[in-house]
């Protein structure tokens, strides 16, 4: 073959250096190929329909696992929010996806052992640029590979695969309307809106700072300087968590902190935002939304842990250091006739990841 002539041509030519090539005067003998032993499915023809229903079985078993994947989506919402509905709804679809991927793979691995050629080949080292002849040779091999594995002419086991790998994305797609708005109603019209959800938060004109959990309020009084106070709204813990007190207080939660008033810089839109030192900023981190809740009281930092991001308390937290790529956002407060701090307002900007800079 040319692509022999090739290979040998190559070897004449190449020349190992002195420092690589090594000459002995005995050289071991090349042991050669062992005998190929036959399988069943070489010898029965019985044995190799048995292998071939085996094969397209499995290919349809992963097509029933992707549509069941698909219906337990819709089978199974988990709009209500109750934790026994999320998890219905993710063992059955798990079920499925892992049905469909294993027998997908079960299936694939059959066909190579059972019905695929298993004969022994050599393939030789050349140029990475071979000639045409070399080129046409590989094209006649890539024809022998699929006359040798049947995927031309086993056609039951090939649209059971197509149909396999093709229902196997499936799932994936479907789990993105989860994503999309959904339950609009006339009485409440931004519910399963995620941007207009993930807009606004709580907080609200005269709601009280309590600590988290407790829900206590706070008086100005009682953040002194170098402390920090993890805050939800006052009303957030009287919700329950079937009324979304978890999805609130992912969006509003804040941490509280006190310094010298003179160490603030603050810009002139936003100088009535704190009182005598106090300032407070969303604890959600604007990198991927992980808590910031460590403060180092020395240097004012606000440090996310899981990657890093550092904020400049006396700066708008303003980021200084880490992946976070906008400050955190700052609640506006103010203290009432009582002394308790409140909020003059929501947050004037979304809080979380910096998706809203591109939103």
């Amino acid at each position: 073959m040319a692509h022999d002539d090739d290979t040998q041509a190559l070897d004449r030519a190449y020349q190992p250096s002195r420092g690589l090539g090594v000459a002995v005067s005995d050289p071991a003998e090349n042991p050669g190929l062992p005998p190929h032993r036959e399988r069943m499915t070489d010898k029965d023809p019985r044995a190799e329909k048995a292998a071939v229903r085996t094969v397209y079985t499995l290919f349809y078993l992963s097509l029933a696992g992707s549509i069941w994947a698909v219906a337990a989506y819709m089978l199974f919402p988990i709009e209500s929010g109750l934790a026994i509905d999320i998890r219905h709804n993710n063992m059955y679809i798990g079920i499925g996806i892992a049905l469909a991927l294993l027998a997908l793979g079960i299936g694939a691995i059959h066909w190579s052992k059972a019905l695929m050629s298993d004969k022994e080949y050599i393939e030789h080292r050349h140029p990475t640029r071979g000639k045409d002849a070399t080129r046409a040779g590989a094209v006649e091999a890539f024809a022998a590979a699929n006359e040798d594995s049947g995927f031309g002419r086993r056609a039951i086991i090939r649209n059971s695969l197509i149909a396999a790998v093709v229902a196997s994305i499936l799932p994936g797609l479907t789990l993105f309307r989860g994503l999309a708005p959904h339950n609009n109603s006339h009485g409440n019209p931004i519910a399963g809106d995620p941007v207009a959800l993930l807009k606004h938060t709580m907080w609200e004109e005269g709601m009280r700072l309590a600590r988290d959990p407790e829900g206590t309020p706070i008086r100005a009084a009682d953040v002194t300087l170098g402390s920090a106070f993890h805050v939800i709204p006052e009303p957030l813990a009287e919700l329950g968590h079937s009324e979304g007190y978890m999805e609130e207080k992912a969006k509003a939660i804040v941490l509280l902190m006190r310094l010298r008033p003179e160490q603030l810089i603050e810009a002139e839109d936003r100088k009535d935002w704190s009182y005598d030192g106090i300032v407070a900023y969303s604890k959600v981190c604007t990198h991927v939304g992980c808590p910031v809740a460590l403060y180092e009281q020395q240097t004012h930092h606000l440090l996310c842990p899981c990657h890093q991001s550092q904020f400049d308390v006396t700066d708008h937290a303003k980021v200084i250091f880490g992946p976070a790529a906008r400050p955190l956002p700052q609640l506006p407060i103010a203290v009432d006739d009582e002394g308790y701090l409140i909020a003059q307002s929501d947050f004037t900007e979304p809080v979380g990841p910096s998706f809203w800079e591109r939103h």
